[in-house]
């Protein structure tokens, strides 16, 4: 992520940062703040990392939950922590000024690279078995390198402050995107592909990432939570897509931007039982009336459309849409309830 991804350190109460420096002033505890710098981890990965019962780790982040330093989600029965945004400034002078070189950091590092590397072998097993699948898909559009260069340019060079990725599958979007953003999060309702998405972007070096399990027809954010929110290549798996796209568009600043990507109106049937695909993709003035009953004006529609000589049978759209710059917009269905 972007180097202003860190932030200065938010001002504490005396009485808090006293609560703040009791909770790191213990072994394990300053050791789990240390490996939290690296990215999110589970309550088993730091088992195996620290050599320590899973009651002893749990009682080490019950504290430092309590005292505001990491933070907790659950991704379906599995519990993963994450330093605060708003505290990573605090914590990480404190790191930073550790000596990572030798016991007992060195050995937690490398355990750590060690977890990791079982991460990606399982994530990659998995995807394995989806490979065959996807490449069918793949092969039937424009390359992935087009539609990411039309993304990119679509988006422009505008900076992103806080960015979500709702579906985020293997985390592709992320990888691209993340970079670009002082925070990114990735949504998507599979613990198997959470796992794969983790295992590519601890890869790309993006350990800072938030990914989190929920669905998309809900997610658990709050209103106008980020500037840029992404929804690529998902709407066809699902059975209501303008519901999906109403709350995408509630996740979206004042002034931000959602971008949807997707395949234009297409025949090929077979997709519905071959790769589970519930629509056959969506006319431009389609998905253009649903962003703009969710209270969202359309900024800008591209075709990435295949030469007739490539084999190729889908087109991908892109639909750019934007908030306005100021909280009053309401969707169309908000103002049936009004």
């Amino acid at each position: 992520m972007s180097q202003e991804s860190v932030k200065a350190p938010t001002a504490l109460p005396f009485a808090d940062a006293l609560g703040v420096l009791r909770a790191t002033a213990e072994e394990t505890r300053l050791r789990i703040l240390a490996l939290l710098m690296q990215g999110e981890l589970s309550v088993s990965d730091l088992t195996d990392i620290l050599g320590q019962s899973q009651p002893r780790i749990s009682r080490h982040l019950k504290l430092l939950v309590e005292a505001g330093l990491v933070e907790r989600h659950r991704e379906g029965a599995w519990a993963f922590f994450r330093l605060i945004e708003a505290r990573t400034g605090l914590v990480e002078p404190l790191v930073v000024g550790l000596d990572r070189s030798s016991p007992p950091l060195s050995e937690d590092r490398a355990r750590l690279d060690g977890v990791r590397a079982q991460r990606a072998d399982a994530a990659q097993t998995f995807f394995a078995r989806l490979a065959p699948k996807w490449d069918q898909l793949r092969s039937l559009h424009v390359p992935e390198a087009m539609v990411e260069a039309a993304v990119i340019e679509a988006l422009g060079s505008r900076p992103v402050r806080s960015l979500i990725d709702l579906g985020t599958g293997t985390g592709r979007m992320l990888g691209l995107l993340a970079p670009r953003a002082n925070r990114a999060t990735g949504l998507d309702s599979s613990h198997a592909m959470l796992s794969v998405a983790r295992a590519n972007l601890e890869r790309a070096g993006l350990s800072g990432v938030d990914l989190r399990q929920g669905d998309i027809h809900a997610p658990p954010f709050g209103r106008e939570s980020f500037d840029l929110v992404v929804v690529h290549q998902v709407l066809h798996y699902l059975d209501d897509p303008a519901r999906a796209l109403r709350e995408a568009a509630r996740l979206v600043m004042p002034g931000g931007r959602l971008l949807v990507v997707d395949f234009a109106p297409h025949d090929l049937e077979f997709l519905r039982e071959d790769q589970a695909h519930r629509r056959l993709g969506f006319a431009p003035e389609q998905v253009t009336g649903w962003l703009a009953d969710a209270g969202l004006g359309t900024v800008a529609i591209r075709h990435l459309a295949p030469a007739d000589e490539s084999g190729h049978q889908l087109t991908v759209t892109l639909w750019l849409a934007a908030a306005a710059a100021t909280p009053a917009r309401t969707s169309e269905a908000e103002r049936a309830v009004a």
